[in-house]
């Protein structure tokens, strides 16, 4: 972590808003809307929010999923599975929809390799064109 980012420590078990902002690298807006739809519970104490280790962790699991692709609601069913039937069901579900995830992003893969080789294709042949148009020169 760079130095210039808080860290959470024994006497200073909490972050702020904006140092859990700044941590995540995330908008405010971002991190709002994940405490709007309760993905995240932080403390409150009148207008500030102070996020605890139990958040830097959910944090830090809804980002990896949504960077994988997963859904907001997709990510719920995980934290709420993981506090109301523990870590081993939480586990297998997810590696289920890896799997799945890991499925369309190859078929995803697929596609784009092929439109690559099209374009390449295409790109040969509008070269060949030029060549073949430009004028000779004279010897």
């Amino acid at each position: 972590m760079p130095p210039y980012l808080p860290r959470m420590t024994q006497w200073n078990p909490k972050l702020s808003f904006k140092e859990m902002c700044a941590r995540f690298d995330v908008t405010p807006r971002t991190l709002r809307y994940y405490d709007e739809i309760e993905l995240l519970s932080p403390e409150r104490a009148g207008r500030a929010r102070w996020y605890g280790p139990r958040e830097v962790a959910r944090m830090t699991l809804i980002l990896r999923g949504r960077r994988f692709g997963f859904g907001l609601e997709e990510i719920r069913r995980w934290l709420e599975m993981y506090q109301k039937r523990g870590k081993k069901v939480q586990l297998r579900s997810f590696v289920e929809g890896a799997n799945e995830r890991m499925s369309a992003i190859e078929a995803e893969i697929a596609r784009l390799n092929t439109d690559l080789d099209e374009l390449r294709q295409l790109r040969a042949t509008a070269v060949a064109e030029l060549l073949a148009d430009a004028p000779k020169p004279k010897v």
